[in-house]
């Protein structure tokens, strides 16, 4: 026998949003919490039935804009009292309050690169691949299906319990076999000859253009 092929996780389809709201949530009350669920627009509660807590960008920007802000200030500062001081009609080399606006700008710019390159972080971007991808079906994430994947990483993931969790759930189809890697075509012909992979209520997902 074969070693069973790595498994990111295991994923529905469902029709229409209040099914995967549902879903989600009777997963979560099941004690799963590693799991994603895929959606062609934002779902009221979705998020929270996640258990998705506050985004970190608030405190990232404002961490950024008061470091942009600093710079901005000690830049002017610096070059007008400290390295090229200049008395300009008596004023005080530290005159603040024309240091102002340059502040401001510099506020602005490192509070926006902030807010990018976090994005960018806590999202783990950039990803060219997912193993999601290599659901054929999955192209309608983005058009009219909705998924929720629960992940082979979460400590209640077993292959055919979780299944059969999610077989008793209002989807669409059958329950789907994520692969952790893109998969070749001398695997997938093993991968069908697995017995517990190919069992009734699951789906062995295959990379796009396969026969």
């Amino acid at each position: 026998m074969t070693e069973p092929l790595p498994v990111y996780g295991l994923m529905a389809e469902f029709l229409l949003p209040e099914e995967i709201l549902e879903a989600t949530k009777r997963a979560r009350e099941a004690g799963y919490r590693d799991m994603d669920a895929y959606t062609p627009y934002p779902i009221e509660g979705l998020a929270a039935a996640l258990g998705m807590k506050s985004s970190w960008i608030p405190s990232i920007v404002f961490i950024g804009g008061l470091v942009g802000a600093s710079v901005g200030f000690f830049m002017q500062y610096f070059s007008m009292a400290v390295d090229y001081p200049l008395n300009s009609g008596g004023r005080p080399l530290n005159s603040w309050p024309v240091f102002i606006p340059i502040t401001f700008e510099v506020f602005v710019l490192i509070a926006a690169f902030a807010a990018f390159l976090g994005v960018l972080y806590l999202n783990g971007l950039p990803r060219p691949h997912h193993p999601v991808f290599e659901v054929p079906a999955f192209a309608r994430a983005s058009q009219d299906r909705f998924f929720l994947c629960i992940e082979a990483v979460d400590p209640r993931f077993d292959l055919e319990r979780t299944a059969a969790f999610l077989t008793s759930l209002p989807l669409h189809g059958s329950v789907i076999v994520v692969p952790r890697e893109q998969l070749e075509e001398p695997e997938i012909a093993e991968a069908e000859a697995e017995p517990r992979l190919a069992a009734p209520t699951l789906e062995t997902a295959l990379p796009t253009g396969a026969d």
